[in-house]
């Protein structure tokens, strides 16, 4: 059983040329994890048919953006046993919440990018909805308990989504299960073709050691933006 991780929703500064910076301690971390998400990938095609034609041919058009949805649980009744910084009201964990992902940004004059982490699910995207139920409440009205339901519309670059469409394997992310014998700079040749970035990847990973890598455990190999 390895350590519990949690989903972290962070705010993403992107730059004119999709330079992403992670604003990491300004992340959202979900009092539970989901107990499922859904992702979505689609892509478009051209269908329209010239004049004249009897049919139409399906060309290829684009990637659609990937969407991912998800609900999170809000619990302040004390059931759910939390470190303190994370014992806030239900009203409170909203409005962090939205902080991050709902709120206008002043700077960048629209709401934040945010980067999805958990388990296998890298995403860069924005918040596309998002709906409360609360379903406990105090005698006095204020909420105990509710849920939150999220959907995220995918962000990529211009450099990315070329890279996409030519199956630029350096410029995507990964995930990769380590096998006995291999090290942090080795994988790092072997999916950048540079083992020079082997310090990026583990301060990604939140690596202490990276001389020692356990057999069986999945890192994740961020894009090169």
């Amino acid at each position: 059983m390895g350590e519990k991780i949690q989903l972290k929703i962070t705010p993403v500064k992107v730059s004119k040329d999709g330079t992403k910076t992670v604003e990491s301690a300004k992340a959202f971390i979900a009092m539970l994890n989901p107990s499922e998400f859904s992702h979505t990938r689609a892509i478009r095609y051209d269908t329209k048919a010239a004049q004249g034609e009897v049919g139409a041919e399906t060309k290829f058009s684009a990637f659609d953006p990937d969407t991912v949805e998800f609900s999170l649980l809000l619990d302040s009744t004390g059931a759910v046993p939390l470190p303190e910084s994370q014992r806030l009201d239900v009203e409170k964990h909203i409005a962090k919440l939205n902080a991050v992902v709902y709120a206008y940004n002043g700077t960048d004059h629209e709401p934040n990018h945010v980067q999805l982490l958990w388990g296998t699910l890298i995403l860069y995207g924005r918040l596309s909805s998002i709906s409360i139920q609360y379903t406990l409440f105090k005698p006095s009205g204020d909420p105990l308990r509710a849920k939150v339901t999220l959907k995220f519309i995918g962000f990529m670059s211009n450099k990315e989504a070329e890279a996409k469409a030519k199956r630029s394997s350096a410029d995507l992310s990964h995930l990769v299960e380590v096998r006995a014998g291999d090290t942090l700079p080795l994988l790092c040749n072997r999916i950048y073709g540079d083992p020079a970035y082997y310090a990026q990847v583990a301060r990604f990973n939140g690596l202490h050691d990276v001389h020692r890598l356990a057999a069986g455990s999945r890192l994740h190999f961020p894009p090169l933006v």
